[in-house]
């Protein structure tokens, strides 16, 4: 409780966004974030079958909680993909009430989760889950923009490919202004001056009218109720931890700064509490969107992850008419910008693929394919994790090693074991005597291995006994003091074969 507790108190220094530049830097990387927000935030909501208001109110509060309870400055949480797939059921079923009550008990989840210290498992994603995970994100992220390009006016492609050279071309001249803000403002002008017909983002759905409110989910406070959305909160709160903890590492590595992870779990959970309390959908963080403040825009505070939530309501709610008005391919194009400059092209280049170990090239095709097939992040970062442990477990199993000298007068033969003991390399440890042949007295060395689990002491006792029934004496020693402490409670207590 204590490290939670350090976890969320506030520094105590000033606020790095002062500074005139960076202020501007913030406040242009949030407007970019809450107009590409938009258009995502109510596609997730049909998704999810829910009114478009609902996804955009969600976006709203989860940006906004998230900014003063989260660990990662500049990480952008809203209305995603993975939670609304997670909720669909319960929302098309049973209706909104119960999805949102379903959301406030996720982030209870959350953050009882974020006391246990869930964060900390973080260190067990390898680095090939990692490449894939962002591969995967980035692929997912261009095939959502691809319903943008098929059976519109022929001059979408146009307009997608001049915004594309704006936002290729423009930071080369200047970076005052985020090249994706300038894309959507140059197509905007240009659609409304223009009169052309395409789709826009009024096309996606109602923008509201009106503030969110505060209120209680309408559903029954009975346990049937709580039964019914137990499981599909236990979803949002893993889907939205696991993603949200993959999302602050990519951005840790992006920016070379460290983020607290059990501040951003309880954050997550705060965050879909308040949600729910609003009627939204809960969400988690998004990749795209945080791409898009800190790769594109250079964001790096907690200010821009504010503004994103500010400006998205401001422009829904009182600019409603203007936003309704952006051309889609103005944030398909940035989308797509997002979706080529998240990919790693060097974890696929030929020479990489080549030097690198046949496991992690596998480990990381596999995260790839999983998420792309299940269209869900977290499905393909388990399989991309239990592959890794198989392939890790199958490589270790194989370094434990067994050499054997006879001493001078002949009376012992001295077996010395090399390497790590566990289930999978004790399983052979059986077979590497010569029961038969060898002296009456034996003594296994293992002064160069270490036990790690119940299957290697009971491999030693079936060794043991195998020496026995031929009236042979078995002597281990060598033990370090945590394979002595293992061995001492186990050994001889085991049932093992003949």
């Amino acid at each position: 409780m204590s490290s939670l507790l350090s976890a969320v108190r506030p520094r105590l220094s000033g606020p790095s966004w002062l500074s005139p530049r960076v202020l501007r830097t913030e406040v242009l990387a949030g407007l970019v974030v809450a107009l590409a927000l938009i258009p995502e935030a109510i596609s997730f909501s049909i998704l999810a079958g829910v009114d478009p208001r609902v996804g955009l109110f969600a976006s709203f509060t989860m940006a906004v909680t998230i900014a003063f309870c989260g660990g990662r400055p500049a990480m952008i949480s809203a209305a995603t993909g993975a939670i609304a797939l997670v909720v669909a059921p319960l929302a098309k079923e049973h209706g909104l009430g119960h999805l949102v009550a379903a959301v406030i008990l996720g982030g209870l989840i959350q953050v009882l989760l974020a006391v246990l210290g869930v964060a900390r498992l973080m260190r067990f994603i390898p680095r090939s889950v990692m490449l894939g995970f962002v591969n995967a994100l980035a692929i997912l992220i261009f095939m959502a923009q691809v319903p943008h390009l098929i059976g519109v006016p022929w001059l979408v492609y146009p307009m997608v490919a001049v915004a594309l050279l704006i936002m290729v071309f423009l930071p080369r001249l200047t970076t005052a202004v985020p090249a994706p803000l300038v894309a959507i403002i140059a197509l905007t002008v240009f659609a409304v001056v223009a009169h052309v017909a395409v789709p826009k983002v009024g096309d996606e759905g109602t923008l509201p009218d009106s503030l969110p409110v505060l209120g209680l989910p309408d559903v029954p406070y009975t346990l049937a109720t709580l039964r019914l959305i137990a499981p599909y909160a236990l979803g949002i709160a893993l889907v939205g931890l696991m993603e949200s903890l993959m999302t602050a590492k990519l951005v840790d590595d992006m920016t070379d700064t460290r983020s607290n992870k059990t501040r951003e779990s309880w954050g997550q959970g705060v965050a879909n509490v308040v949600t729910g309390f609003f009627g939204g959908m809960g969400g988690c963080a998004m990749i795209g969107q945080t791409m898009i403040n800190v790769k594109t825009s250079g964001a790096r505070t907690r200010l821009s992850t504010f503004l994103a939530g500010v400006f998205l309501l401001v422009l829904v709610v009182a600019l409603g008419d203007v936003v309704a008005l952006i051309p889609m391919a103005a944030l398909v194009a940035v989308m797509i910008i997002v979706s080529v400059s998240t990919f790693d092209w060097h974890s696929i280049a030929p020479a990489t693929l080549k030097r690198m170990p046949w496991g992690e090239t596998i480990v990381m095709f596999t995260t790839v394919t999983a998420t792309l097939i299940s269209h869900n992040l977290a499905i393909g970062v388990v399989l991309g994790v239990l592959t890794a442990m198989v392939i890790f477990a199958r490589r270790v199993a194989h370094f434990a090693e067994i050499t054997s000298v006879l001493d001078p007068d002949g009376t012992t033969r001295i077996y010395s074991v090399h390497g790590e003991l566990f289930f999978a390399s004790s399983n052979d440890l059986v077979y590497q005597f010569d029961y038969a042949d060898d002296p009456d007295n034996v003594v296994i060395d293992l002064t160069a291995a270490h036990i790690w689990d119940v299957s290697s002491v009971a491999a030693l006792d079936a060794i043991t006994t195998k020496y026995a029934t031929r009236g042979k004496a078995v002597d281990i020693v060598g033990l370090n003091r945590a394979s002595a402490r293992i061995h001492d409670n186990l050994a001889g207590k085991l049932k093992v074969g003949h």
